[in-house]
């Protein structure tokens, strides 16, 4: 179960965006929503985990910053959509998993594959409360930003109805 803690407004360079900190018992997730999405279908959705790495040091290795830009963009283009923002560091492995596992993503592995090299899970992270909090924000089918098909069946597992899948994938 999550509950709201607190809300307010956030001015971004992708427009302003309302707040919603929720808090389930153990760690606080943040719900960043562009427009009205209460009762809406299709509402374009990111379900974002921390990057240490890339959004406060802009790392080169990942792409997790600039996913999250594609996403904002693209829900300010749209006028309206949701990003959830989850405390899932290292996919869920948390920071030392991560800095463990650089040596065997520089030779080439995938990152999933280098936390299991180190002793970690492969994706440790859930995504139950992203589900909780969809369904508190009051959507009724979200369109996901994602190119990882686990988070889609997860929600769709815990009751969210996802509707497609928009990839957030850098082309080069």
């Amino acid at each position: 179960m999550v509950i709201k803690l607190a809300e307010g407004n956030l001015k971004t360079k992708f427009g302003e965006f309302h707040e919603t900190l929720f808090y389930n018992g153990q760690k606080e997730s943040i719900a960043l929503t562009m427009g009205n999405v209460a009762g809406e279908e299709g509402v374009l959705c990111r379900v974002h985990s921390s990057c240490i790495f890339g959004h406060v040091f802009n790392s080169i290795e990942c792409d997790c910053r600039e996913q999250m830009e594609i996403s904002q963009q693209l829900i300010q283009k749209e006028g309206k959509g949701i990003i959830i923002w989850l405390d899932q560091e290292g996919k869920g492995n948390g920071h030392f998993a991560l800095l463990k596992s650089v040596a065997y993503k520089r030779q080439g592995f995938k990152q999933a594959d280098a936390y299991e090299a180190v002793g970690f899970k492969k994706d440790a992270r859930d995504f139950r409360v992203a589900a909780e909090m969809l369904k508190e924000i009051g959507v009724r089918s979200v369109r996901m930003l994602t190119n990882n098909p686990h988070k889609t069946d997860i929600l769709t597992q815990h009751g969210v109805q996802v509707v497609g899948t928009i990839p957030t994938t850098l082309t080069k």
